[in-house]
């Protein structure tokens, strides 16, 4: 019997493909088609370490110890995982050979050790001496009574020492190459106009000789592999022991991991490679995957900026009614403001914060962070706000998947300064993206803040597509308030999230209003009435959810959807009444906004949200769906998904085949979104701008 969705992990790897795609475009800049390599490989690890370590962990207890939310076939899911990824591999070292040729053209060469000339022989050498080689420890595996732990997110390079005369027997070494210490990539002594790049598994090749000569071989080979392990963070039910205490534990154990894929370069000596999956205890037919000579292709998102071409990528520009604005707190108490990440300057995000942590009237400042900039603009502003006499919460989600270690610091310098920091609920990851700010006011207190769709992230706002609403709504506000007094005393059961009336939170809320909102739109449909959804989310899996879309479209509903990652509803049916149109954008920017449109004749209801349609938003999370009240918001956030909707460039569409064909419209001009979002955002505010005079005129018109 044919399931009724497509399977998520075969979903996720079309969603990958997308990724390599762009890679492969040579509209695309050489810059950036690299970055999208490294991108492609360093989804394909987290994917290995996550969702394939977890199918592997299922085959494994067998299906009685199974949940209703768990694949039911993982084994038939991990085979077809094994022959996409191959061909995907394969793919993939075609794009590069093809990128590798275009750098060329544009005079850069990526050299290994056997091409280099005398100059730059003379150079690797020095280099290594001065900057490698006390960053390297070489392990002859054969002599160890235990075979060494790896890293996981290091390459190694396999070494066989021999002599060519073979009067000693063949002896294996394993290095890992230190590229966080070092570098990955090395610039070496150039021609005029050209730039030679060597990579550092490439230095350490052309020094063999001096690292192993003693001794007594002449013939030095080393080929690359890595290793990726189960990243499933274990947390024990022991109630002995902290939360902090279970992560730092799970930590230490995720460093233990059991491997899950071992990727080698397909040239390696067969001795070596039979050694190493021996003693790794992998097995060939489910993990061991053959590639090129370079592995660790993530460290290419940070590929020295060498190049002819620059990205067309524009600055973010101020929001319009914060542009001649003294303070952005006057503004938000006035009216909502919605900020369009990566288009707005996230700069009034950190300005709200820095006005309150100063404000002698603002007493509290309570937020929510998951993950954090390296060197926070957030933290420093709450940091000085509990230095200025506010008392400042941060609910810091340390199970933030591969921030748990960076979480863990924060939450030990926050305490340091007197932040009061709240760190979960058990068995539920806090995901909403949430701000409440306390101010005396004409002796009363009046709450502001902010609702997103993203993370609070200076970092990755320049490139990640969110919505933030600053707001003053007392509504909305006292649902913030309920969401945090939750935070704060879960012992006290779910009935803060309960009591919500404007936004609707999970896990206690969204899935029956969705569920709600989508019979409403079914009636109106079968009434004559007219019935429409239009869906942005990063993933749509949740089966529950997918059937009630189904009915939707069986309906009559006009269904539109715009999803970048996962998507597991099958879009095409000859009992559709109304075609489904679901497309993904893959482009410069990551699409990762949450909007959600229901038509109800006419009424439209507009929401934005951090939750996506998968069981794990709906029924494990914290999260925060907002409600659009302001009209011109409305409009933006329609036409925003309206031009989504019209991408001829960079959409694809998403089928039953999954065959990631392009939107194609000859009929009309190019539409590629992400550039007509810019100008359409950017032409708005500069033709208000001109017209109206007074902040509250322009509060009437622009959003």
């Amino acid at each position: 019997m044919k399931r009724k969705t497509i399977a998520r992990d075969i979903s996720w790897l079309s969603f990958n493909a997308r990724v390599l795609q762009e890679a492969a475009d040579p509209s695309v800049p050489l810059r950036e088609r690299i970055k999208f390599l490294g991108i492609f490989s360093n989804n394909m690890d987290e994917f290995f370490r996550v969702r394939v370590a977890t199918l592997k962990r299922m085959a494994d207890v067998g299906p009685k110890l199974r949940n209703m939310h768990l694949e039911q076939a993982p084994d038939k899911i991990l085979d077809n995982i094994q022959q996409i990824v191959l061909e995907q591999q394969a793919e993939f070292n075609a794009i590069f050979e093809t990128v590798r040729k275009d750098m060329a053209r544009e005079k850069i060469f990526l050299l290994n050790e056997k091409q280099l000339n005398k100059d730059q022989q003379k150079f690797v050498q020095t280099f290594f001496e001065e900057e490698v080689r006390n960053n390297i420890i070489p392990l002859m595996v054969e002599s160890i009574p235990q075979f060494p732990y790896l890293r996981e997110k290091s390459i190694y390079l396999g070494v066989v020492l021999s002599r060519k005369d073979s009067s000693l027997r063949r002896k294996y070494a394993i290095l890992e190459v230190p590229s966080k210490a070092v570098g990955r990539f090395i610039k070496l002594p150039s021609p005029e106009g050209q730039h030679h790049i060597i990579l550092l598994e490439d230095v350490i090749r052309y020094n063999l000789k001096s690292i192993f000569s003693f001794f007594g071989y002449d013939r030095y080979q080393a080929w690359v592999f890595k290793v990726t392990k189960d990243a499933e963070l274990d947390l024990d039910t022991d109630l002995s022991t902290t939360l902090i205490q279970k992560i730092e534990k799970g930590l230490k154990n995720r460093r233990k991991g059991k491997p899950v894929r071992f990727v080698y370069d397909k040239e390696m000596d067969d001795g070596l490679l039979a050694y190493l999956i021996r003693k790794l205890n992998i097995s060939r037919k489910e993990s061991v995957i053959p590639g090129g000579r370079i592995h660790n292709f993530r460290h290419f998102m940070d590929f020295p900026d060498v190049f002819q071409r620059k990205g067309q990528r524009k600055k973010p520009f101020q929001h319009p009614l914060l542009k001649n604005t003294m303070r952005v707190t006057d503004m938000v108490l006035q009216t909502d403001i919605m900020l369009n990440f990566p288009y707005h300057s996230f700069s009034p995000v950190i300005d709200l914060l820095r006005e309150a942590a100063i404000d002698p009237d603002v007493t509290a400042i309570k937020i929510t962070a998951y993950r954090l900039a390296s060197n926070s603009k957030v933290i420093n502003a709450l940091i000085n706000a509990v230095r200025n006499g506010k008392q400042v919460t941060v609910m810091l989600e340390l199970r933030a998947r591969f921030d748990e270690e960076n979480n863990l610091e924060w939450k030990e310098r926050l305490e340091e300064e007197g932040v009061k920091v709240v760190i979960g609920i058990p068995n539920m990851k806090v995901h909403a993206k949430i701000c409440l700010i306390k101010k005396r006011q004409n002796n009363h207190t009046i709450h502001y803040g902010f609702v997103s769709t993203g993370n609070l992230n200076e970092k990755t706002s320049t490139v990640y597509g969110d919505h933030c609403l600053l707001t003053a709504d007392r509504f909305i506000m006292a649902d913030v308030n309920r969401i945090f007094n939750y935070l704060e005393k879960p012992k006290e059961g779910a009935k803060f999230l309960k009591a919500c009336k404007t936004l609707i939170p999970c896990p206690t809320g969204l899935r029956r209003e969705l569920n709600k909102l989508i019979s409403r739109e079914i009636r109106h449909a079968r009434a004559g009435l007219g019935a429409a959804i239009t869906l942005k989310v990063n993933s749509l899996s949740d089966e529950e959810l997918i059937t009630r879309l189904y009915e939707a479209a069986r309906a009559g509903v006009e269904i539109k959807l715009i999803i970048r990652g996962i998507f597991c509803m099958y879009s095409e049916s000859k009992k559709f009444k109304v075609p489904v149109k679901a497309v993904s954008i893959i482009d410069e920017y990551l699409e990762h906004a949450r909007v959600f449109i229901f038509h109800n004749n006419g009424n439209e209801k507009v929401y934005i949200s951090s939750a996506d349609w998968m069981v794990r938003n709906l029924d494990h999370r914290v999260e925060a769906t907002c409600p659009i009240m302001d009209e011109n918001i409305k409009k933006v956030l329609k036409n925003i998904l309206e031009i989504q909707l019209s991408d001829n460039v960079k959409a694809r569409i998403l089928d039953n085949d999954l065959s990631n064909r392009y939107v194609r419209d000859r009929k009309t001009k190019k539409v590629r979104s992400q550039v007509e979002i810019y100008n359409y955002l950017h032409q708005k505010t500069s033709a208000v701008l001109d017209s109206l005079s007074s902040p509250v005129q322009q509060a009437e018109v622009i959003q």
